[in-house]
């Protein structure tokens, strides 16, 4: 039975045997004894994107009262949950992130504490996912956004949009009505930057 770890695009959480390249956490929000989630899905407004080995060590998931081990299908879908990259085991990209993150919104010598809370008001309606308004048209925003329509959710890569599943990526073809913007607008003012989020390998190629 797979643990209700799996994060979707809308930031939900659920139970599917489908891995990911990134786990990540927001917190402990999980019950070690059980290994089942809590009523609430955050306690910290710190939401990571981490590796899933680092320096030869492997996390007993939701085996301690330690962070609750979250699963993403890539960076992208992380990005559009709400999370961004963790200072400790991804250093270098959390600075190129944090870089991209200035650059974008016109802002300098930013803390990651003032990303996080930034990053909060924009990812959270009460406890729904916040969407929000697209900046542009969809084929005009910047590789790794991710977009809803129909209840579904898309990436967009050389401005083309493709379905998101826990299995990967599947091209559509489609008329697409009442998009909205799942990636938090401060996230996607630095992919506009620069920031390239990894990819599954279901996405085209950049």
């Amino acid at each position: 039975m797979p643990l209700q770890n799996r994060v979707t695009p809308f930031g939900d959480i659920i139970a599917t045997p489908a891995r990911g390249l990134f786990t990540g956490n927001r917190g402990i929000i999980h019950d070690p004894l059980t290994r089942t989630l809590l009523n609430k899905r955050w306690s910290n407004p710190a939401w990571l994107i981490c590796v899933c080995e680092f320096r030869g060590r492997r996390r007993d998931v939701m085996a301690t009262r330690s962070w609750t081990e979250l699963f993403f299908l890539d960076e992208a879908t992380a990005l559009a949950a709400g999370h961004r990259p963790c200072f400790y085991c991804r250093r270098d990209d959390a600075n190129r992130f944090r870089a991209a993150w200035e650059e974008g919104n016109g802002v300098s010598r930013t803390r990651a504490t003032e990303i996080d809370a930034v990053l909060h008001r924009e990812r959270l309606e009460g406890r729904a996912k916040r969407l929000h308004a697209l900046p542009c048209a969809m084929d005009e925003l910047p590789d790794g956004t991710m977009v809803a329509a129909g209840g579904e959710s898309f990436v967009i890569v050389q401005g083309r949009a493709m379905r998101w599943s826990f299995a990967g990526y599947h091209e559509v073809e489609m008329t697409f009505y009442d998009v909205a913007l799942l990636t938090p607008p401060s996230t996607v003012k630095a992919l506009r930057a620069g920031y390239r989020p990894t990819l599954h390998a279901g996405a085209p190629s950049r």
